[in-house]
């Protein structure tokens, strides 16, 4: 299970990301990225981020996870679509030449902190 991994880095990188004058306010919410090409199973990641941040200023934060689907271009016509099967040849001209445009994020795009003025 590699989520265990993924989420301790997520732990590592909002721990982190934490300006000083805010590291007594709590952490509510932490929004990723996370392509279908990522092999990272959404519930698994809560999961082993809702056992590893226990004891951290992240505890009790949600993960908000936005899933980002495998879009490719074609090389050779140009075409743009979304691949909702793992076949990966161009639809319209039937070419194996295609780049993956996006589907392998894993992004942290940000952390959601309390308002300190009401904690």
């Amino acid at each position: 299970m590699h989520e265990m991994g993924i989420a301790k880095q997520i732990i590592e990188i909002a721990t982190s990301s934490i300006p000083d004058d805010l590291e007594n306010i709590p952490v509510e919410k932490i929004n990723l990225k996370i392509g279908q090409m990522s092999s990272v199973v959404p519930d698994s990641l809560r999961f082993c981020f809702e056992i590893l941040s226990k004891d951290t200023p992240l505890a009790g934060a949600e993960l908000n996870i936005e899933e980002i689907p495998v879009v490719v271009r074609c090389m050779e016509c140009n075409i743009v679509w979304t691949i909702n099967k793992p076949v990966f040849v161009c639809k319209k001209c039937k070419s194996g030449s295609i780049k993956i445009i996006s589907g392998q994020e894993l992004d942290v795009v940000s952390i959601e902190v309390a308002d300190p003025d009401t904690t």
